[in-house]
């Protein structure tokens, strides 16, 4: 690896271990054995490489909790199922299952978007990412192909992301009373079949 990925590396471990608004240069120069001449020759800035680092992390979830593709084996994974509430429950009970080791990548999402209203070059940077992952949500967790439909893949993924976010908060602050892939396909059922 070079200086830059170097840089990246060391970044996102620190977010990890320190949050967003206590990393310094010198914490990123300590993790990744650089130079702080680097951070401004590779990335600018200290918050460009603190960004990036940002999106790396939550992409890097995103390709932890989505499935790998479906072979069409019959042993195929769950979300093939052609009953929809399986495949809900099935997307559901791997997200969930992974929440303890999520835990650090959404303490640091949460902590991002408490800057956002003071920290504009932070909400521009992570608004087109937050659009593209909306769509490798529907994709990734739905099989739902955002260039053959993609109306259905926006508002899926809309959904899914509100979901992603209210039941990985709740696993934070009370994982004993937080919803298992049952409650959510359970509540699922109750909203579109009114029972």
């Amino acid at each position: 690896m070079g200086h830059k990925e170097d840089l990246l590396e060391g970044a996102k471990r620190c977010l990890l271990e320190k949050g967003y608004g206590r990393t310094t240069a010198r914490d990123i120069v300590a993790a990744s054995g650089t130079n702080l001449a680097s951070i401004g020759y590779h990335y600018g800035s200290k918050d460009a490489l603190l960004q990036q680092a940002f999106l790396a992390l939550t992409e890097e979830w995103g390709d932890r909790v989505t499935p790998p593709e479906v072979d069409g084996d019959e042993g195929g994974a769950p979300e093939s199922s052609a009953d929809p509430y399986e495949r809900f429950h099935a997307v559901w009970a791997r997200l969930i299952a992974a929440a303890e080791a999520s835990r650090p990548v959404w303490k640091l999402q949460t902590e991002v978007v408490t800057r956002l209203d003071d920290d504009e070059k932070l909400r521009d940077a992570i608004k087109e990412p937050q659009r593209e992952g909306r769509l490798g949500i529907a994709e990734g967790m739905l099989g739902i192909d955002p260039a053959a439909e993609p109306e259905k893949a926006r508002v899926a993924g809309l959904l899914c992301q509100a979901l992603a976010t209210g039941v990985m908060i709740q696993w934070m602050v009370d994982p004993e009373t937080a919803p298992s892939a049952d409650d959510l396909t359970e509540g699922l059922r109750v909203l579109m079949e009114g029972q």
